[in-house]
């Protein structure tokens, strides 16, 4: 994404945005509250439009859909969004839904992702009946199940005990090793550490720091207003 600016009647959201997400690599998107991070998620989605900036995918210019497959984008939600009273394998389904491939091809898909997150014994079971790592697995499923060339992670550990951060890391970086870009939001600052190849703070709308993990750890005044090592020393 380039230049992006982005204004909701006099407040300016996003100002001269830019990233890039290279092919299979993780970038993490951190700043305070209000700094910016979801109104750049629904840019790339196509929910919001920017006054000025562009959003290019393999290159191209992101084509003028909010359909997020048609973008060859997927994202998943703070707040899961899963289907209640429907199963594990009936909410991963769901993206597939009207697509042009036969059912069999989408059964196959669905089968293939449960069983890469090491949820296919599950695939039967309520999510309603799932503790809550399991539905957050359940959501990252439904996420993959497109084979996005971009996957887009809200607060992906939000919620989680270290065990199941620690494990979510892992997989992450398999799914960036498997050649899918990843943007993520999140404020678990450990986990961004140990994921990002390289991390964008955002403050007031505006890019403030860009780099490594490392780079931007030793970043004095990001540490300070957004990371909370000192008070961590």
């Amino acid at each position: 994404m380039d230049a992006l600016t982005v204004e909701f009647g006099g407040l300016t959201a996003l100002d001269d945005v830019g990233l890039t997400v290279g092919d299979g690599e993780v970038v993490a998107l951190i700043g305070p509250n209000g700094a910016g991070k979801t109104t750049v998620f629904n840019v790339v989605c196509g929910l919001v439009r920017p006054r000025s900036g562009s959003v290019r995918i393999d290159g191209r210019p992101a084509p003028a859909t909010s359909r997020l497959a048609d973008r060859g984008v997927s994202r998943t939600l703070q707040g899961l969004g899963l289907f209640g009273g429907m199963t594990a394998a009936e909410n991963v389904l769901v993206p597939l839904t009207g697509r042009p491939r036969r059912s069999a091809d989408g059964e196959r898909a669905v089968v293939a992702v449960l069983q890469r997150l090491d949820l296919l014994d599950l695939a039967d079971t309520a999510v309603d009946a799932l503790p809550y790592p399991e539905r957050k697995r359940v959501a990252l499923a439904r996420a993959l199940v497109t084979d996005p060339r971009l996957l887009l992670l809200d607060e992906p550990a939000g919620g989680l005990g270290a065990d199941d951060i620690a494990a979510l890391a892992d997989v992450v970086r398999g799914i960036a090793a498997a050649g899918t870009s990843v943007l993520l939001v999140e404020h678990h600052v450990d986990f961004v550490m140990a994921v990002a190849d390289r991390v964008v703070v955002l403050d007031f709308g505006r890019v403030v720091a860009c780099g490594t993990p490392d780079e931007v750890r030793s970043d004095a005044a990001v540490e300070a207003a957004y990371l909370g090592l000192e008070a961590a020393r």
